[in-house]
């Protein structure tokens, strides 16, 4: 068996914690199923792009992410614009894993390890807005600013449910955005919207059918778009979206592009996978089949 070289970039604040107490364990499991691993933890935000991009220059057989959805954003953004990217590894540690659990990749460490030592990788596809790149979902419009105004401390003590206690207080301000949005092969919008999402996988926000028929390697965003709307419309809209009821409705615009603009005459923060992703006018592009992810290879895997 040929040994591979590994760089694990992990967050130890990631979550409760968690990869701190682990990383002996881990370390041992990957290093028995023929995988040689050297860290890097985090010390500062976007010190994980960095490290990403120092892993990728140096030649590193793979690169695995150790944290949350943030962790994983920042590490795509290091690796993304390189010549050579080496696949990924995931251990979803953190608070929020909703790209591990798009893929399926076992929230258990043991589970997620076995996987990565194992060897079989899935080409996903990635988005790119304007300069910076996300994985899994990007967003605008006023409930989509509650992610990261999540403090972090928070966010470890409690969890999903700081997410959900936030979006109670935002939905009492719910402001619709006037929006130009110009996509390929859909055409144009230009009205009032509270939100618009651009979904690269199927699981966001905690939301398993948000977009279900979205899917990582088939070149295509899913847009959804929220039109202007009263809060009980709102809940309404919510409870179908759980359910994934909610493309049929009048309130509801949905569609798939490779690239679309988005731009504003106001002023509009955007989220990428969770995380502060700057402002609008934004163009999205589609980079297909742009990254390899390890994976199961049975397609069996639960996240558990």
């Amino acid at each position: 068996m040929s040994i591979k070289r590994a760089r694990l970039i992990y967050n130890p604040t990631s979550g409760r914690e968690e990869i701190k107490r682990r990383l002996p364990d881990i370390l041992q499991k990957l290093d028995r199923g023929g995988i040689e691993t050297s860290c890097h933890a985090t010390e500062s935000e976007g010190d994980a792009t960095i490290a990403a991009a120092e892993a990728a220059d140096r030649g590193f057989d793979l690169i695995i992410a150790a944290g949350g959805d943030g962790t994983l954003y920042e590490v795509i953004n290091g690796l993304a614009d390189k010549q050579s990217r080496p696949p990924l590894g995931i251990l979803p540690l953190g608070t929020t894993n909703d790209f591990a659990r798009a893929l399926g990749i076992p929230k258990h460490w043991e589970y997620a390890c076995e996987l990565i030592t194992q060897q079989y990788t899935q080409t996903i596809d990635l988005g790119q807005a304007n300069q910076r790149y996300f994985i899994n979902i990007a967003g605008g419009g006023s409930l989509t600013e509650l992610t990261y105004e999540v403090p972090s401390k928070l966010k470890t003590m409690i969890g999903q449910l700081a997410y959900y206690m936030k979006g109670l207080e935002k939905m009492t301000r719910l402001r619709p955005t006037e929006l130009r949005i110009v996509a390929d092969g859909f055409g144009e919008i230009h009205e009032e919207i509270m939100l618009f999402l651009i979904c690269n996988s199927n699981s966001v926000g905690g939301f398993e059918r948000l977009a279900p028929d979205a899917s990582l390697s088939d070149g295509l965003f899913d847009v959804v778009v929220l039109r202007k709307c009263n809060l009980a419309e709102f809940i309404r809209l919510a409870s179908l979206a759980l359910r994934g009821e909610h493309l049929n409705d009048p309130h509801v615009i949905h569609f798939q592009t490779k690239q679309l603009q988005v731009t504003t005459p106001g002023y509009v923060q955007l989220n990428l996978d969770g995380e502060y992703g700057g402002t609008l006018p934004c163009t999205f592009t589609m980079l297909p089949s742009h990254l390899q992810i390890f994976v199961d290879e049975a397609g069996q895997s639960t996240y558990r």
